[in-house]
């Protein structure tokens, strides 16, 4: 076989993984279970920034799922579902917010018709 055939069947195989690999870590997607009104914060035990950002979510009065990227097997798949690069990261319905946005997360939770609290 020539440099160029080994080159192509290398290059299939990997495409496979990465294939693979991809429709395994997408079905972790938060996305999935969210339905348009489902809250889900990816976070780290560390992130000072997570910490306002559950102090402002616990402020608003919205139920929401936590995952930690560190800690839970589940946090480091979606972590990777939703392609992260930091926390926090916070998911309402089907729209993802990178970074700490109190004020565009509260706009897409009463967007997604949760009743928020005033503090």
């Amino acid at each position: 076989m020539s440099g160029k055939a080994w080159l192509l069947v290398l290059a299939a195989l990997l495409g496979g993984f990465y294939l693979k690999y991809q429709q395994r870590i997408s079905q972790y997607d938060p996305r999935n279970s969210t339905g348009d009104d489902g809250i889900v914060m990816l976070s780290a035990e560390w992130c000072g920034y997570c910490k306002a950002l559950r102090l402002e979510l616990d402020g608003m009065g919205v139920d929401y799922r936590e995952l930690d990227i560190e800690t839970s097997e589940e946090g480091e798949l979606a972590f990777q579902a939703v392609r992260a690069r930091g926390v926090p990261v916070l998911i309402v319905g089907q729209e993802i917010i990178r970074g700490y946005n109190p004020e565009r997360a509260r706009e897409l939770i009463r967007a997604a018709g949760h009743t928020l609290t005033e503090r």
